[in-house]
C-alpha cells in the first residue's frame, strides 16, 4: 500500500496555529505577525578537517521577538534544513508563551551527522557555528540563548559558551548567553532530566483530573498504567525512567532507530540504558524480547504512548492503527495534523508537544537567571531554613515531651538546595500551564482537544505581548 502523502512539519504546524486562530477574535495583521517567522539566518562556513576543508550548512531562526532574548535549540542531523528550523522556532514561540518563561521563540540547527566526527573535530565545528552566529548577535546572553537539541548536549553548550566569552572578554553575562550547560561550566542542576521530568510532571497533572482521565478512556491513578516510549535518548529515557521508579508505571515497549525491546512485566529502563550505551543497540539485551526497528510496536495495545524522538512518526499511514487513548508528546511534532485529526476522532487525547516538552526551557529559564544573577539558587537562604526548621522541632520535643521520629526531623530539616528548588519551580509551572489549557478545555464548546486549547493560551499571551508594544 502506498504512502499517503501529508503536509510538512511545518505545514502541519501551520494547520495547527489555524486551526486555533479561527476560534480567536484578532485582527487578521496580529495573526500574521504572529504567524510568520521574523528572520533565518543561513551560514555555510569551511572547516579544515582530515587534510581537507569540509563546508557546512547552519541555520538559526528567530520566529517572534515580542519577548527578548529569544530561546531555542541548536540540533545536529543530517535531516535539519530551513522549514524544520522556522517550524521548531514557532513551536518555542508558543511553547515559552504558554509556561511564562520570558522569552521569544527561536531556533538553530547544523545540517550534520555528530557520529561521524571525533569529538575534537565537533569542538572545531561548533566553534566555528557559534562564532558565526555570535558576530552577528545570534548568540547573546541578552538577544538569542541557544539550548541543546537533539544531536547536541551540555559539551556542545560548553564549547559555546566559551567561544563566546573569548569572542567578548568583558562581558561579565557571557554564561548567560547559552543554557543547558555543565554544571561546572554555569549549568544548573536537574537541567539534563528537566525535559523528561517535565513530561513526568504532565502526566502527573493529567492523572490529578478524573474528567480529564475518563476523556482518555482511562480510569484510577498513573500506578500499574502500560506505557511504550519511541526514542531512548535523553527526554525519553528520563520520561520513562521516573515513570517507572517512581509512579509505578510499566514500561513494556522501547522503540530505538535500530531495534525494539518488548516486555509485558515491564523493562529495567536503567539496565536498558546502560546495554545501549556499552553495545550501542537493543540486541543481546536480557531484559525483553528484541525486534527490528520496522516492527509494528507503536501500535501495541497499552495506556500511553510516549513519541520522544522525531517528529512525524505517527502519520497518516499509520494513525489509524495506534491503540493507546493516551499520548504525550515529548517530542516536538510527533503527530502530523493528519494523523492528530484521526487520533482525536478515535477519541485518543493528545497532550501536545509544545506544553510536554516545556520543561527544557523551563528550567533554561532558571539557568539564564542563575547566570544573570551569578549565584547559585539556595545558597544565600538553605541553612537559615534548616536553622529555623531545627528550632521549631526542638521547641515542639519540649512542649510535648514527645521525641519526633528520625525520618520525619531528616526529611523536615533539610533545606532546599538547588536541584529541589529546580524541581519544584518546574513542577509549579507545568501545574499551572495545565491548568491554563485543561479551563479552555473544558469552558469552550468551541475546542475539543488540548492542542487546541494550548495553542489558544498562547496565542493569546502573545498577541497581549504584542499589543502592549503598540501594534
Amino acid at each position: 500500500m502506498p504512502r499517503q502523502a501529508e503536509p510538512s512539519f511545518r505545514e502541519s504546524t501551520n494547520i495547527m496555529f489555524n486551526n486555533a486562530v479561527d476560534l480567536l477574535d484578532l485582527p487578521p495583521g496580529l495573526v500574521e505577525k504572529i504567524r510568520v517567522c521574523n528572520a533565518t539566518y543561513t551560514v555555510r562556513f569551511g572547516v579544515r578537517l582530515r587534510g581537507d576543508i569540509h563546508t557546512f550548512t547552519g541555520y538559526r531562526s528567530v520566529h517572534s521577538e515580542h519577548m527578548e532574548p529569544v530561546k531555542g535549540g541548536i540540533r545536529y542531523a543530517m535531516s535539519v534544513n530551513q522549514d524544520e528550523v522556522e517550524a521548531l522556532a514557532a513551536l518555542m514561540t508558543y511553547k515559552c508563551a504558554l509556561v511564562e518563561a520570558p522569552f521569544g521563540g527561536s531556533k538553530g540547527g547544523l545540517c550534520i551527522d555528530p557520529r561521524e566526527w571525533e569529538e575534537d573535530e565537533l569542538e572545531r565545528i561548533t566553534r566555528r557555528f557559534a562564532y558565526e552566529l555570535a558576530k552577528r548577535d545570534l548568540i547573546h546572553p541578552s538577544q538569542n540563548v541557544p539550548a541543546p537539541d537533539m544531536g547536541t548536549g551540555e559539551r556542545e553548550m560548553a564549547w559555546i559558551a566559551d567561544q563566546y566569552a573569548r569572542m567578548n572578554t568583558t562581558d561579565i553575562n557571557s554564561r548567560a548567553c547559552v543554557t543547558g550547560k555543565p554544571i561546572s561550566g554555569g549549568g544548573i542542576q536537574g537541567r539534563t532530566e528537566a525535559t523528561g521530568r517535565g513530561v513526568q510532571y504532565a502526566l502527573q497533572e493529567f492523572f490529578r483530573h478524573p474528567e480529564d482521565v475518563k476523556a482518555a478512556g482511562l480510569s484510577g491513578t498513573l500506578d500499574g498504567k502500560r506505557v511504550i516510549v519511541q526514542g531512548l535518548g535523553n527526554v525519553g529515557y528520563h520520561a520513562a525512567k521516573f515513570l517507572s521508579e517512581t509512579d509505578g508505571c510499566k514500561v513494556v515497549g522501547v522503540l530505538e532507530y535500530n531495534g525494539c525491546v518488548v516486555n509485558e512485566d515491564g523493562i529495567d529502563i536503567e539496565a536498558l540504558k546502560q546495554h545501549l550505551i556499552a553495545h550501542g543497540s537493543p540486541d543481546g539485551f536480557a531484559g525483553g524480547t528484541i525486534h527490528p526497528a520496522d516492527a509494528p510496536i507503536l501500535e501495541m495495545d497499552a495506556d500511553i504512548l510516549v513519541p520522544a524522538a522525531m517528529e512525524g512518526v505517527i502519520n497518516l499511514n499509520n494513525a489509524d492503527r495506534i491503540k493507546t487513548p493516551l499520548i504525550i508528546e515529548a517530542a516536538n511534532g510527533p503527530v502530523t495534523s493528519g494523523a492528530d485529526e484521526i487520533l482525536r476522532k478515535k477519541g485518543c487525547v493528545i497532550i501536545p508537544d509544545m506544553y510536554a516538552n516545556a520543561g527544557g526551557v523551563t528550567v533554561s529559564y532558571f539557568e539564564w537567571v542563575k547566570n544573570l544573577s551569578h549565584i547559585r539558587f539556595g545558597r544565600m537562604q538553605r541553612r537559615q531554613e534548616e536553622e529555623r526548621h531545627r528550632l521549631l522541632i526542638d521547641e515542639l520535643e519540649v512542649v510535648t515531651g514527645q521525641k519526633l521520629s528520625d525520618t520525619f526531623k531528616q526529611r523536615y530539616l533539610h533545606g532546599a538546595g538547588e536541584l529541589e528548588l529546580v524541581r519544584s519551580g518546574l513542577e509549579d509551572t507545568m501545574r499551572g500551564a495545565y491548568q491554563d489549557m485543561r479551563k479552555v478545555w473544558h469552558e469552550r464548546d468551541d475546542v475539543h482537544d488540548l492542542r487546541t486549547a494550548a495553542y489558544l493560551v498562547s496565542i493569546n499571551k502573545v498577541a497581549d505581548s504584542y499589543r502592549a508594544k503598540g501594534l
